[in-house]
């Protein structure tokens, strides 16, 4: 079983470095705006999301003016802060709610997240300046009775915000 997840879990990093390369250029671009100026790089992820946003402020190698974004900090954002948010699929509420409050500040924000194939109410995609789809709506493995198991949606994310954070680091040492 860990061949087949392996082989099918390859394939999404793939997808998302082929067919989202010019969104994780313009959201480093977008996040950079805050990482060059005087602003800050907030991260929000949604449930277990939240992981991605540990990685970015408290990790071996954490994301350069990256803060965790706090629902009651949203108000204190100014103009020149940039914020990432991370969610499983597009259409989280939570994550709406927060690109909303956002938009409504006039900050501009970058998602990460898979899009659903029928997107039923509002998606997080269609607001974000920039989203970069990570293409996983289920999990990998078929068992015996045709279930499926093995959703990594934390790996296809932290794939994402990788090639984002690399990217970002990229457009940074070219500005010193």
């Amino acid at each position: 079983m860990l061949k087949i997840f392996t082989t099918q879990l390859s394939s999404y990093f793939k997808r998302i470095g082929e067919k989202e390369e010019f969104n994780l250029e313009d959201g480093a671009r977008i996040l950079a705006q805050a990482a060059i100026g005087e602003g800050n790089i907030y991260i929000y992820g949604v449930n277990e999301m939240q992981a991605v946003m540990y990685e970015a402020t408290q990790s071996a190698e954490p994301l350069a003016h990256a803060k965790s974004l706090e629902l009651n900090d949203i108000s204190s954002l100014t103009s020149v802060d940039r914020v990432l948010i991370v969610t499983r699929f597009s259409t989280d509420e939570k994550a709406v709610q927060v690109a909303h409050t956002l938009l409504e500040q006039g900050i501009p924000f970058v998602s990460i997240g898979a899009i659903p194939k029928e997107v039923q109410g509002e998606s997080i995609h269609e607001l974000a300046d920039v989203h970069i789809n990570t293409y996983l709506l289920q999990p990998l493995i078929p068992d015996d009775s045709g279930e499926r198991f093995g959703f990594p949606a934390l790996m296809t994310t932290l794939y994402a915000y990788y090639g984002l954070s690399f990217t970002l680091k990229e457009i940074m040492d070219e500005n010193e």
